[in-house]
């Protein structure tokens, strides 16, 4: 099969847009597929071209057997509205336009949660006379309303519109989680083209490690403490503030045993550094955003992985791609969040446990106990390493080439039986 995958964001990126996109069409490459994924120069979340890129109208290059095509963009940084508007049209607008050069394929495909992509993606399928099939990682764009990036709702209702009708237009979706799915249907999306499938982990990529790396420890000075880690986006949908709060607390019960560790760039970076250094919290370190490659290094130093969340109701329909790398590197997850797709898998698994964001006390007092109970650590170590066999990037792969796979095989049933001679009888 030949597809066309459009996303803003792309391997050597690190957010999760980019991770799944890159580490799927890596399997779907190996199965014997072309694939080819127009994006733009790496930026996320600076807003700066990354070493060796340049910001050009167009090129082209070759990663692992993936076709990529870069396409020039005005870049801004992830944080604030105007500019990041911008940004994402600038996207819709240029991967319309080259996409159009690309030999026809077999499919196009887009991906949120940004859904000025998938504008671009429908379009490109109507130039092409080819199917199209989106897929919904984040109800974008319910998710800027719930952490109040823009003010008013009537930009926000036009926006919903134009989500709707992409949705309505596509001709499969996959969603990422199954309340995303009901979501859909509940406001008038067929059911029978909406396919769920589930988010993964490269278990190839992140995989237990039986030792800490200790050169990191020493260059970080956190030797022979409790780590608590958070790996990912600091944006303003986690709530991060939440995470130093009780990291202050327990620096005031003079728990130095106890270390945060934030690594990742975001909207949020610098109000976290500055809040961490006017309460002078010692026990927190706020890592700038690492290559990829670097990341499994991070991840054997802690002990505990923290997934965290805004409590507001959107987010039940999200599930953190930090839990799947939490899993493949056997961690102990402690998800701080609302009741979510994301923490019934946590706790199905017996990966961890979840308590509600924005109470730093009892965060503080449930990281505490956890560092006391090495036995229950371990148990949940064990059940969140099993857990990763389940959730596959290669099996979400392979889930998403059968529906696209199932589709196309319908249409040419359907095609089949249309050019058939009609059965005339006198």
């Amino acid at each position: 099969m030949k597809i066309l995958f459009l996303s803003d964001n792309f391997y050597p990126e690190t957010n999760a847009a980019a991770s799944r996109v890159y580490e799927r069409a890596l399997h779907w490459v190996k199965e014997g597929h072309e694939i080819t994924v127009v994006t733009s120069c790496p930026n996320f979340p600076e807003g700066l071209p990354y070493e060796g890129y340049e910001n050009k109208w167009r090129s082209i290059e070759e990663v692992q057997g993936i076709r990529v095509v870069r396409v020039k963009t005005y870049m801004a940084p992830n944080q604030g509205v105007a500019k990041r508007l911008i940004d994402f049209l600038s996207f819709m607008v240029m991967s319309f336009f080259f996409s159009c050069f690309e030999k026809k394929p077999d499919l196009v495909m887009a991906s949120s949660p940004q859904f000025f992509t998938a504008v671009s993606g429908y379009m490109v399928s109507l130039i092409k006379r080819v199917p199209y099939g989106l897929e919904i990682a984040d109800l974008w764009p319910e998710s800027v309303r719930a952490v109040g990036a823009v003010k008013g709702s009537l930009f926000l209702d036009l926006m919903e519109r134009v989500e709707l009708f992409l949705y309505r237009k596509s001709d499969f979706i996959i969603a990422l989680t199954s309340s995303i799915k009901a979501s859909m249907v509940k406001r008038g999306i067929e059911e029978t083209k909406i396919s769920t499938v589930i988010n993964g982990v490269n278990r190839d990529f992140f995989k237990t490690q039986a030792h800490k790396d200790e050169s990191l420890e020493k260059e970080l000075q956190i030797q022979d403490k409790f780590v608590v880690g958070y790996i990912g986006t600091l944006g303003m949908a986690h709530n991060l503030e939440n995470v130093l709060e009780a990291a202050k607390i327990l620096k005031d019960q003079r728990r130095e045993d106890i270390h945060f560790l934030l690594v990742g760039g975001g909207a949020e970076k610098e109000a976290l550094r500055e809040f961490a250094w006017s309460e002078n919290l010692f026990n927190v370190s706020i890592i700038q955003r690492q290559p990829k490659e670097e990341i499994p290094r991070y991840w054997s130093i802690c002990d505990l992985a923290l997934v965290h969340l805004s409590n507001n109701e959107t987010f039940k329909t999200v599930i953190p791609s930090k839990i799947f790398e939490a899993m493949g590197v056997g961690k102990p997850i402690l998800y701080c969040g609302p009741e979510s797709d994301g923490s019934q898998i946590v706790l199905k698994e017996k990966a961890g446990k979840r308590i509600d964001s924005g109470h730093p006390e009892s965060l503080a007092k449930t990281i505490t106990d956890l560092a006391s109970q090495k036995e229950t650590l371990e148990q949940m170590k064990l059940h969140s390493t099993e857990a990763s066999h389940h959730y596959s990037r290669k099996r979400q792969a392979e889930a998403i080439i059968e529906v696209a796979t199932a589709y196309l095989n319908d249409q040419r049933v359907e095609k089949s039986s249309s050019t058939k001679p009609q059965d005339v009888r006198s």
